[in-house]
């Protein structure tokens, strides 16, 4: 009879963390098993970073849509091939970095395309920031949508500027009109 009773109280409760452990941490992630309510206590294994961005406290990233106009052209998608150990081997993907300190999304995407690319380009829109992997991680980006003028000076023979001897390849997607 007690444990129908506590059933039926936990039913109408408002899902909430109870109790959180850490299992294992690094310089980046941190693995935990959360205790939590929702209907009933329950446990779940994560991974949260271990980088905080004051206010926040999650991590923030940003995410660039890099669009690629040339005249005479059609607009390329820029993509750029690294190697990510997660995944065992090499993956195409959005130039993509953390914000540093106080930039803003914005400024931190423009950034990020240039190391990873070397083109400079104009904001177009950015989102707000989403969930990446919530089943796994509190990590969040923003989609950040820039367009690149292919025919500027600048972006005629784009030089990367890797960091943490990262090394990425560049690839251009034709988008078909």
């Amino acid at each position: 009879m007690e444990n129908n009773a506590i059933t039926e109280i936990l039913k109408y409760t408002r899902p909430s963390i109870l109790k959180e452990e850490a299992i294992a941490e690094r310089k980046w992630v941190k693995f935990e098993q959360t205790t939590y309510v929702d209907p009933s206590v329950s446990m779940f294994e994560l991974l949260t970073c271990c980088v905080f961005i004051a206010l926040l406290s999650m991590l923030a990233g940003v995410s660039v849509i890099p669009v690629l106009q040339r005249t005479l052209h059609y607009d390329c998608i820029v993509l750029v091939k690294q190697f990510r150990p997660p995944m065992g081997g090499y993956c195409l993907e959005f130039p993509a970095g953390l914000i540093e300190g106080n930039e803003s999304p914005e400024s931190a995407a423009l950034r990020e395309l240039e190391e990873e690319t070397g083109y400079k380009g104009d904001v177009v829109e950015c989102s707000p920031a989403v969930c990446l992997d919530p089943g796994l991680t509190n990590c969040t980006t923003h989609l950040v949508t820039v367009t690149i003028n292919g025919d500027d000076a600048c972006n005629i023979r784009p030089m990367q500027k890797p960091g943490e001897s990262r090394t990425c390849t560049i690839f251009n997607f034709y988008l078909s009109h």
